[in-house]
């Protein structure tokens, strides 16, 4: 997909970083290693703010990377709370880049990424729905 079939989500993504050059491997490309990790950072921002506290990452559901991340691109990752259980938040994150000086937005890759609260031991706590 591209142009204007991809439109990233509405509102603020939770995390809009530059990809630098300390983020590639030997051949120059943005490692998918940085952008899972900018993804799980904008998605426990989500989940810390929901259960007032502590939460560790616990799963993250299967990624495929639909585009490449250059030097310069800006990467935005959108990330929204979708469910709750006791102890445990299901976070929704998509990742999307643009050129540094453009206007197309593409979407890069998806995952649901799963958290649970936990308290200042690492035991899980309760969370409200």
């Amino acid at each position: 997909m591209t142009g204007a079939a991809e439109v990233p989500p509405a509102g603020h993504p939770a995390i809009r970083v530059v990809a630098m050059p300390a983020d590639t491997n030997a051949n120059g490309d943005i490692f998918g290693g940085w952008l899972v990790s900018m993804m799980d950072l904008a998605a426990g921002t989500v989940a810390s703010q929901h259960s007032k506290g502590r939460a560790a990452t616990i799963a993250i559901d299967g990624m495929t990377f639909h585009r490449p991340v250059s030097v310069g691109d800006v990467v935005s990752v959108y990330a929204d709370l979708i469910s709750v259980g006791r102890t445990s938040m299901k976070i929704d994150v998509t990742a999307w880049r643009r050129s540094r000086n453009g206007l197309e937005h593409e979407r890069v890759t998806h995952a649901t990424i799963t958290f649970v609260a936990i308290d200042d031991q690492g035991r899980p706590r309760a969370v409200e729905a």
